[in-house]
């Protein structure tokens, strides 16, 4: 017995590693281990992935996550390994172990990339974080061709569309599995618009449509749960703030990064509404930017039916005043471009 609990301690830490003649691969689970999805997370050595794993590791949903990056996922494993909920957790590092990071994944989050630092625009991350999300996303279609992803890489208005195009030509595309994360977004929406209304943002909901850049991001201030009638100076105000709050954070921070603590509460909690949904929870609605047609556009952030397929409905945008559609036609040149920057680099690959 003392030797089984050993080989298990060992492939928990080191899965590359085999203990002869005592337990397999698969044979390795933390007694007691709840059940729950298998996530795996790419990237969890970054500013985002190490704080999402946490949070990850918290939810009672998530039974297995699995924790990769090209570097340090051994250390992360091994501290997050210690806390006390019941997620097994397993640690894979380097390009070699990207596939059997991957096998048998029900949620696939991608935050891997290098982070916005001041005077950076999204744009700029494009050609660093373009090729990575390809190569994941390669392994994705290879390994767990059927789990849902969530892309958090920047520029997610341009990453998106990269991964689409890669299921595509790996023959495993599927519109409904496949979203980009602009929770955080909403996340801030509904706290700038609590600070100005003096309320709980836990009671505030703000709808975020368009992309996760800049102009593209468009608050739609007039749906705004509880309703309130905002004045012009406030739709302003509140727009611009929400349009620019990771510009906000980069240049708080300094060049030592970018907004990592928010980005993973939204991406947990955009993980956390994902999960519900794939067990069965009936009416669970959060906003991303999908494969839609609510639009001329291919890919649009708006409200979206979350089921046990994925994204079971794109829903539509309901009534905009002008100011917002004044901003809604703006920002569809700007995210066009964006998707077709995306769309473009895969085609000059040979996958």
């Amino acid at each position: 017995m003392a030797a089984e609990r050993l080989a298990r301690m060992i492939k928990h830490l080191q899965p590359d590693q085999e203990a002869p003649g005592v337990l397999s691969m698969q044979d390795c689970r933390m007694q007691g281990g709840s059940p729950g999805f298998k996530v795996a997370l790419l990237g969890a050595s970054g500013g985002i992935g190490k704080p999402l794993a946490l949070l990850l590791k918290m939810n009672p949903l998530v039974s297995v996550l699995h924790l990769y990056d090209v570097v340090n996922t051994p250390g992360v494993t091994a501290d997050l390994s210690h806390t006390d909920t019941s997620t097994l957790v397993r640690g894979y590092v380097g390009k070699d172990q990207l596939e059997a990071s991957l096998v048998g994944m029900d949620l696939v989050i991608i935050p891997a990339g290098v982070p916005r630092k001041p005077g950076m625009t999204r744009d700029d991350l494009f050609n660093i974080n373009a090729g990575i999300v390809r190569t994941l996303c390669e392994g994705v279609a290879k390994c767990c061709p059927n789990a849902v992803v969530h892309i958090i890489s920047n520029p997610v208005n341009s990453t998106v569309p990269i991964a689409a195009e890669v299921f595509k030509r790996k023959g495993v595309y599927d519109p409904r599995r496949l979203m980009g994360v602009t929770s955080l977004d909403v996340v801030r929406a509904n706290t700038f618009v609590a600070e100005v209304l003096g309320v709980d943002p836990q009671l505030v909901d703000v709808p975020v449509i368009g992309g996760h850049a800049g102009i593209t991001i468009l608050p739609l201030l007039s749906q705004v749960k509880p309703a309130y009638s905002f004045t012009k100076d406030e739709v302003t105000y509140l727009t611009k703030r929400i349009q620019n709050g990771g510009t906000e954070v980069v240049e708080a921070k300094a060049g030592a990064g970018s907004a990592t603590l928010s980005m993973a509460y939204a991406a947990a909690k955009f993980a956390d509404s994902t999960l519900r949904a794939l067990r069965g929870e009936a009416g669970v609605i959060q906003c991303a930017f999908v494969p839609s047609q609510v639009t001329d556009l291919p890919y649009f952030a708006s409200k979206v039916w979350l089921g046990r397929n994925g994204v079971e409905e794109v829903l539509p945008l309901g009534p905009l005043n002008e100011y917002e559609r004044e901003g809604l036609a703006k920002l569809k040149m700007e995210l066009k471009a964006s998707i077709e920057k995306g769309i473009a680099f895969v085609a000059r690959q040979q996958l």
